[in-house]
């Protein structure tokens, strides 16, 4: 039953109040953050869910679950402000339970409508002035610090919108790596990125002090990818291919991550099999279910979630395939596949 739970959840969330919670922001999820029996889970915010909790227990209507629900708290580290007036919440915020998680960058150059990936809703947040448009070195490490030594943060991720430069962003993002390890020595830091024009940034993120390293595709289907990320998807997969390798040879197997989206059209077997490949190449593919978020062009144009059923089963053999490769993400250092919030792989056993 509990499979068949995690995945129901994910699609059709819960009915609770949850003090920490992301409407918006860069990739697929609008969730609340929870801990389920003890792990870190995103869970859509639903009134209509037929999911309850009580005495800290998951209920279906009458029956008991038999899975635990903690609500993550707001942090302390949200009630402060820097020198120069921003809100410490409008630089980070808290996902899970320890991850501390930023977009360096809040504006993107594939935003326009025909080139918009339709899952995401990057600056959105930025418009409803939930955070600022670009996040310096020092304000990063300020509140890496803080989140540290308040509320007891073990990592960061630090994502990007894409820039115009051939580095995609980055280069950015290297100094912000360095920043914050200057603050929070050894503090597992991940980065995400498009492959950049010159693979050399890789080993330049490598030895900043990134510890993993996030290279989202979301869909390995060109079809899909041109219907689903006009923009993001003119990038050829041979750059993909290429950026995954150098940063495998650089990072190392099993600190390399790529989202894959459940629920875009792609045929499941088709999904399964690449990330099969993905795991021979040495890089985790995080299987998570899209959820169409408020101001996503998905959610405007009626776009649902994927069956509950479709989740547990790609998510059930996604995660055979990685415990035969001997590839957990818990094993990774940070990131989305160690945190495992935003899907239900490591519930199925990933």
């Amino acid at each position: 039953m509990s499979i068949d739970v995690h995945a129901d959840l994910a699609v059709r969330g819960v009915r609770v109040p949850m003090p920490v919670r992301r409407p918006a922001g860069a990739g697929p999820s609008d969730d609340g953050h929870v801990l389920i029996d003890g792990r870190n889970a995103a869970l859509p915010v639903n009134p209509a869910s037929p999911y309850t909790v009580r005495e800290g227990r998951v209920w279906l209507g009458e029956t008991d679950t038999g899975l635990t629900l903690d609500v993550v708290r707001r942090p302390k580290f949200y009630d402060l402000v820097t020198a120069d007036g921003v809100r410490y919440e409008q630089i980070a915020r808290l996902h899970g339970k320890d991850v501390l998680a930023t977009t360096v960058v809040q504006t993107c150059i594939r935003y326009a409508e025909d080139q918009r990936c339709r899952f995401c809703t990057i600056e959105e947040s930025l418009r409803a002035g939930a955070t600022v448009a670009a996040k310096t070195p020092a304000q990063l490490a300020e509140v890496a610090e803080a989140a540290v030594r308040l509320d007891g943060i073990t990592q960061m991720v630090m994502t990007t919108g894409t820039t115009t430069g051939t580095d995609r962003g980055a280069r950015n993002l290297m100094r912000s790596v360095q920043a914050v390890l200057e603050a929070v020595p050894g503090l597992p830091i991940q980065v995400q990125i498009e492959p950049p024009g010159d693979l050399q940034v890789i080993d330049d993120l490598y030895t900043a002090g990134a510890a993993t390293i996030g290279i989202h595709v979301e869909s390995l289907d060109d079809e899909v990818r041109r219907r689903w990320m006009p923009g993001k998807g003119s990038v050829p997969m041979a750059e993909y291919e290429d950026a995954w390798d150098r940063a495998v040879a650089v990072f190392g197997r099993n600190r390399v991550s790529t989202y894959l989206l459940i629920g875009l059209g792609e045929d499941p077997d088709e999904l399964v099999a690449g990330a099969a490949a993905l795991i021979d190449r040495g890089v985790y593919p995080f299987v998570v279910p899209f959820r169409p978020m408020a101001g996503t062009l998905a959610r405007r144009d009626g776009i649902t979630a994927p069956a509950p059923s479709l989740v547990r089963d790609v998510s059930e053999r996604v995660a055979r395939l990685l415990r035969e490769a001997g590839m957990s993400g818990a094993d990774q250092k940070a990131g989305c596949a160690a945190c495992g919030a935003c899907g239900v792989l490591q519930a199925a056993g990933g």
